[in-house]
């Protein structure tokens, strides 16, 4: 078990609080009840579930081993918070250790949370001091809802700036929805499993010119092929001849839906890569793609996108009709 340190802005932890390593598989449904309660708390729009954290952890990478990286909070054998890390090289220079974590409501505000902190500020500094880059600059990078101020002022007090707003976006109904025609020269095939990694190469390449980063191990491609919600018949990607000009990962994740009572599509990842762009190829997969989740039933649609986004994403999906639902912050503190 961890000794448990405390941060500074944090309550002291409560007395049984106990910290240790993900134990496996039989975690899965603790670790889901939480990351789903404090969601509900928060009024956050994603849930997940034990199949999902199953293709998560089950393909350990270099940013991300499950056994390396999670940690979990117990009082009286009961599971009531999680940390969780991983390890991104950045677009703008940083190779950022992520430190993220739940907390089941009812144990928010008792010290929990300050220590999972705490434990994960302290296994990514002993990382950086056996595994240092000299390329990169080091950097702490994490997380949260403005809806969750405990998050907030922790991460202010240990040093952490704002760095980026990130909004969740819903598109209310898809009654009113056309297909738009592709950019000439272009078309729209079936993405098999022997298409399925080009396009996620392209999304890869594509998403290296925006800000921040994330996982883009061989690992990571599994996590996504496995994911219980992952259905290739809803990725749609344009073809200029062998190569993938752009696409839109779409999601329909019926567990979601059943537990907050919707019929809600995500469009996961919306991308053109650079030789495409400013040729509407993006408006016209999105409206493909709409039309495309009305026929499989869905009455609403969502995705992400980084607020300052340079492409102008966020004023396209706003043309449209999507309204902002729930805004999130990316803080990091880089390290001298």
């Amino acid at each position: 078990m961890a000794t448990i340190e405390r941060p500074r802005g944090g309550s002291a932890a409560p007395a049984g609080l106990q910290l240790r390593p993900y134990a496996g598989e039989a975690d899965l449904p603790g670790i889901a009840r939480v990351i789903n309660a404090e969601h509900d708390a928060d009024g956050r729009p994603g849930r997940t579930n034990v199949q999902e954290l199953q293709a998560d952890y089950g393909h350990p990478s270099e940013a991300f081993d499950a056994a390396r990286d999670v940690t979990v909070a117990e009082v009286d054998g009961r599971i009531v918070g999680v940390g969780w890390r991983a390890v991104i090289e950045t677009t703008d220079g940083l190779l950022e250790r992520r430190m993220d974590g739940a907390v089941e409501p009812a144990w928010r505000r008792r010290g929990v949370g300050t220590a999972l902190f705490a434990e994960n500020e302290r296994r990514h500094l002993a990382r950086i001091a056996t595994a240092a880059r000299g390329d990169l600059r080091p950097a702490l990078g994490s997380w949260c809802g403005t809806t969750n101020p405990g998050a907030i002022a922790l991460l202010e007090a240990n040093g952490f700036e704002r760095a980026r707003y990130f909004f969740d976006m819903v598109r209310p109904s898809l009654d009113d929805v056309t297909d738009v025609p592709l950019p000439d020269g272009l078309e729209v095939r079936p993405v098999t499993r022997e298409l399925a990694h080009a396009v996620f190469r392209a999304d890869v390449e594509a998403f290296a010119d925006h800000w921040g980063g994330f996982d883009r191990s061989d690992e990571q491609f599994q996590r996504w092929m496995e994911s219980p919600s992952n259905d290739l018949s809803l990725w749609i990607a344009a073809f200029d001849g062998d190569d993938v000009a752009g696409g839109v990962i779409n999601v329909i994740d019926d567990a979601t839906n059943e537990a907050l009572g919707i019929r809600r599509a995500w469009l996961a990842s919306v991308f053109t890569r650079r030789p495409w762009r400013r040729r509407g190829l993006a408006r016209a997969l999105i409206s493909r793609s709409l039309v495309a989740l009305r026929e499989r039933g869905m009455t609403s649609a969502a995705l992400g996108v980084d607020a300052d986004n340079p492409s102008g994403a966020l004023g396209l999906y706003e043309d449209l009709g999507f309204e902002v639902d729930y805004r999130s912050i990316a803080w990091r503190k880089v390290l001298t």
